[in-house]
């Protein structure tokens, strides 16, 4: 049965915790959304949503019941915007559309109000299939006469506005838990997205979480060219590990790095996991 509403925890959140955006606390089978309090960028609680997983019971014999799943649906996977919980001032995007074309009229000219970018409010169909009975190939329904329903998820893509300054940004990329098939791809995406972006300063993280704090496992710099080919080639690029992470150790790595300014460097980890 879905929770009614969502489990708020708060709690103290130190600065040195702030810092360590890929660590999610465990909370018993729910899915768990992290914020700060008062939208505030120091000092702070850490706010925890807990988000019940499990689909909502339905009583199918209720003739609103398809009405009630996608309720049920909207509000669990429903995410919120970065300032609803942190107050950041945002700047036009540094996304390079070099790579995009735009849409042309019928007349062969280029179309006027096309820019390229995503709508914060666009959304896309998580299921793109109406199978006809439960017994079709990949079938996954919702009700035993298969009822085709909408779920609308929040699409991706290149938005006008960022809230990140690229050249202050290093962006690291760990692979962790067991390998899955399409990490070098993961990867490799990444990295070539972040430069469409204007990141230049991009490491990866060898060997899971171990790679912030054993001193022998050096950071790999990477761009284009180190990731071309890497989907060709199967396991991770990066390694990957397991377990015996320790939080302090990570944390303290990450503030150790600094700018060439002196000022501490912005982070922006991708932690890919299966």
């Amino acid at each position: 049965m879905a929770l009614a509403s969502p489990v708020d925890y708060a709690g103290t959140i130190t600065s040195s915790q702030r810092q360590l955006s890929s660590v999610m606390p465990r909370c018993n089978g729910l899915r768990c959304t992290i914020g700060y309090g008062n939208k505030s960028r120091a000092g702070g609680h850490l706010v925890v949503r807990a988000m019940s997983m499990d689909r909502l019971k339905l009583d199918f014999s209720n003739p609103n019941w398809k009405n009630q799943f996608q309720e049920d649906f909207d509000r669990r996977f429903s995410l919120p915007h970065l300032t609803d919980i942190i107050d950041v001032e945002s700047r036009p995007t540094t996304f390079s559309l070099k790579s995009r074309t735009p849409l042309e009229n019928v007349d062969g000219s280029l179309e006027e109000s096309w820019n390229g970018y995503v709508n914060d409010d666009d959304r896309a169909l998580l299921k793109v299939i109406k199978f006809a009975s439960p017994t079709s190939a990949g079938a996954e329904c919702i009700d035993p006469d298969c009822s085709w329903v909408e779920q609308w998820v929040h699409r991706a893509g290149p938005r006008k506005q960022i809230y990140f300054e690229p050249q202050c940004v290093k962006a690291g990329i760990v692979t962790c838990g067991r390998l899955c098939p399409g990490l070098n791809d993961v990867i490799r995406q990444i990295v070539l997205t972040l430069e469409k972006y204007g990141v230049k300063n991009i490491v990866g993280i060898q060997h899971g979480f171990r790679g912030f704090f054993e001193d022998h496992l050096a950071e790999v710099p990477l761009n284009r060219h180190v990731v071309q080919n890497i989907n060709l080639a199967g396991g991770s690029f990066l390694g990957v590990s397991r377990g015996g992470a320790s939080i302090s150790d990570i944390v303290d790595s990450i503030q150790a790095c600094t700018c060439n300014s002196g000022m501490l460097q912005k982070y922006v980890y991708y932690k890919v996991v299966r």
